[in-house]
């Protein structure tokens, strides 16, 4: 079972070390964060607690029956009922559906608890698996994007009533 946290300045720890592991993982498919985004994490993790304070952002990080911290979901840029979705599963936790159930759970909190009407998303081709969970979830293409000089694709999601 897991279970999605709104963002705590007591996640810093755990979340720093969630994206130093799963650095090289991520960088396969996603465009690196950068030495910088390390050496100023504690600062960053301020600035990200001070605009979800402002409403503008909606961040999420998702914890294991354990209480390990195994991924983030984010949305990012919240205006006009709409939002960007953005998430990140571990390593050790990819491969079991993990993200599809995820990405789920932040589409019904998008659509119940933010009141928001659409949501997109972005991945790089060379990212079929993320592909694949956007596509479970209802999202569709609808362009194409450059991320970081990698080609990809947006998505977008119509939310109703509780998606």
């Amino acid at each position: 079972m897991i279970r999605l946290e709104r963002l705590r300045a007591d996640h810093a720890d755990a979340l720093l070390a969630f994206e130093r592991e799963n650095r090289a993982y991520f960088a396969r498919s996603v465009p690196d964060r950068g030495d910088a985004y390390f050496v100023e994490f504690a600062a960053r993790h301020r600035a990200l607690l001070a605009e979800q304070d402002a409403g503008v952002c909606h961040f999420h990080v998702v914890v294991d029956d354990r209480g390990e911290l195994v991924g983030r979901v984010n949305l990012v840029d919240v205006e006009e009922g709409a939002a960007e979705l953005g998430y990140r599963i571990g390593e050790g936790s990819a491969g079991r559906g993990l993200a599809t159930a995820v990405v789920g759970e932040m589409c019904r909190l998008a659509a119940t608890a933010y009141r928001l009407t659409s949501l997109t998303a972005v991945t790089t081709h060379d990212n079929p698996a993320s592909t694949a969970v956007l596509g479970r979830n209802g999202f569709t293409a609808v362009g194409h994007v450059s991320l970081a000089g990698r080609p990809g694709t947006r998505y977008q999601l119509q939310l109703a009533g509780g998606h």
